[in-house]
């Protein structure tokens, strides 16, 4: 099913019907926005399905049933043992990381991102008036890890909080338990309350860990933010959750949730979070197999062809391109992108400073549509 090549022009398709508002342009292959071109599951299909049928798309109610596929799908997939009373709902990760910016912290204290970083964490970071201090990431050939001598030396009386990106987008690390202690000591040390979007947890080809599961002590400062939107490609249906063993945090998250009004999942969201979870572990399985294998013709073509460095993700279908050998202006490799080589990837800037001359590049398409984007990219600069 993942070679389909599915027609997503006019499905109002951020992806592909947003190519002029964003690029100024219509005529591109659209690699950029982090979603699948793939169909969600024919099991997920047919509930979704089903309840259309009725006709009647009233409130959602929150079973129990669905705290139960989450706490299941914790504990089968990531060896995560917790209690459904420690799940709330919302409709979004971003919308989750905004309520934990304004429950944890006040205006203008300081959060800490590790740039390059998922691009909405700024925003939300500006928008509630707190301020951005950035502990960007080691890197060595492309392999990326943390600078914690650097973090242990900004920290402040105002720094409340780090937003964790685990596993990282865009550089697709899977953070070790030994990066993850050491990181988590020191904001246990400094009162720094952790908020870790692992919304790609479940798409990596190695070990992870969900921080909040090391230990009691690190739980206790710690918010997960997760979806299966990413997993399941039903990022559109905005079904996702924190997990929050401290009760004293959970409160004071569930106050802002209510007090924001996103708390409430969409009927179709509901639906596809508990089907998701309940079955979707044999297609996930397969799902994998084939993001890899996109990867791995994805670096061997750019390898073989071109001056462009990239590193196999340890997570994500999403890989971190780096133009630096061109010797070009960074707005120059974007205008070469844009208009000869005619694809549409995300811009590295975005991502903060450190994203200079790199470009976020998604994988998650057929190969045969893969083939064509990298066709056009092996002409870059010639």
């Amino acid at each position: 099913m993942f070679d389909n090549i599915i027609d997503r022009k006019n499905s109002s398709c951020s992806k592909y019907d947003n190519l002029e508002q964003y690029f100024g342009k219509t005529d591109l292959d659209p690699f950029w926005v982090a979603d699948m071109d793939f169909e969600i599951p024919p099991f997920l299909q047919e509930a979704i399905q089903k309840r259309a049928q009725h006709n009647v798309f009233g409130y959602g109610k929150q079973n129990k049933e669905i705290f139960e596929a989450i706490k299941n799908w914790m504990s089968s997939q990531h060896q995560w043992d917790i209690d459904t009373a420690s799940i709330s709902l919302c409709n979004g990760v971003v919308p989750a990381y905004a309520a934990c910016i304004e429950a944890f912290s006040n205006v203008d204290d300081e959060i800490i991102v590790q740039t390059p970083v998922y691009f909405p964490l700024f925003q939300c970071i500006k928008a509630n008036n707190r301020r951005i201090l950035e502990n960007p990431l080691k890197e060595d050939n492309g392999y990326y890890t943390m600078d914690l001598e650097h973090l242990k030396s900004i920290i402040t009386p105002k720094t409340k909080m780090i937003a964790l990106c685990s596993p990282h987008n865009p550089v697709g690390r899977v953070w070790d338990k030994k990066e993850l202690e050491e990181l988590a000591n020191i904001c246990i040390e400094n009162n720094i309350t952790i908020v870790s979007d692992e919304i790609h947890a479940d798409l990596t080809f190695k070990k992870f860990t969900p921080i909040a599961s090391i230990s009691e002590k690190i739980a206790n400062i710690t918010v997960t933010l997760n979806s299966p939107g990413k997993t399941f490609n039903i990022a559109g249906l905005n079904a996702s959750y924190c997990i929050t063993l401290n009760d004293e945090l959970k409160n004071k998250l569930d106050d802002i949730i209510k007090q924001r009004v996103i708390g409430t999942i969409n009927v179709f969201g509901l639906i596809a979070m508990q089907c998701a979870y309940e079955h979707g572990t044999k297609w996930l399985e397969n799902l994998l197999n084939y993001l890899e294998s996109n990867i791995d013709i994805t670096i061997e073509t750019l390898k073989n062809n071109t001056k462009i460095k990239v590193q196999k993700p340890e997570a994500t279908y999403l890989l971190w391109l780096n133009f630096e050998e061109y010797n070009l202006p960074h707005q120059k490799i974007k205008e070469i992108l844009l208009n000869d080589c005619k694809v549409a990837l995300n811009d590295g800037l975005s991502f903060g400073k450190n994203g200079k001359s790199h470009f976020r590049f998604n994988t998650a398409t057929s190969k045969i549509y893969l083939k064509k984007g990298l066709n056009k990219i092996i002409n870059f600069a010639k």
